[in-house]
């Protein structure tokens, strides 16, 4: 996949705010064709660079636990770990990173006991995991899918 050109950027700004803003909208407001928006948007789709889904509040589909667990894992077994983990519907994001941890795992879960079942049935059980170290999300200040540019732009100049 080519880098995303400015044109994309914009169509990505938008689609962040509205995933089912009309192409034809979003052509006025660019300047373009709709038929260009619709090919630059099936590109990125296909090429992986962009998913358009539905996103929901956990706790208004009554889910209402969620944690970061910090994981360690064996020396040469991040890669194979993190495969198995992604695996798992609870998991919703799921990074390498450096210091004290291997991966971090975001969870969402129904309640406290799918917690505890996710931890001790799956998560612990995945081989090359070491340690868990788990902080349950008490309170969500900030979630956001909205990221890369900070406001919709007004057209491309």
């Amino acid at each position: 996949m080519r880098q995303l050109d400015e044109t994309d950027r914009q169509i990505v700004a938008y689609l962040q705010y509205d995933g089912r803003m009309p192409f034809t909208e979003i052509a006025d407001k660019l300047r373009i064709s709709e038929g260009s928006v619709r090919r630059r948007v099936k590109h990125m789709i296909e090429a992986g660079a962009l998913q358009i889904v539905g996103i929901v509040e956990p706790h208004l589909m009554n889910w209402q636990d969620a944690g970061m667990i910090g994981v360690t894992v064996q020396a040469g077994q991040v890669e194979v770990a993190a495969r198995e983990i992604a695996k798992f519907p609870e998991v919703t994001y799921l990074f390498m990173a450096s210091g004290g941890f291997d991966l971090f795992v975001e969870v969402y879960c129904r309640d406290r006991e799918h917690f505890v079942s996710f931890l001790n049935d799956k998560l612990q059980k995945v081989p090359g995991v070491e340690r868990t170290d788990t902080f349950m999300i008490l309170k969500m200040y900030k979630l956001s899918y909205r990221w890369g540019q900070a406001e919709v732009p007004a057209r491309i100049p």
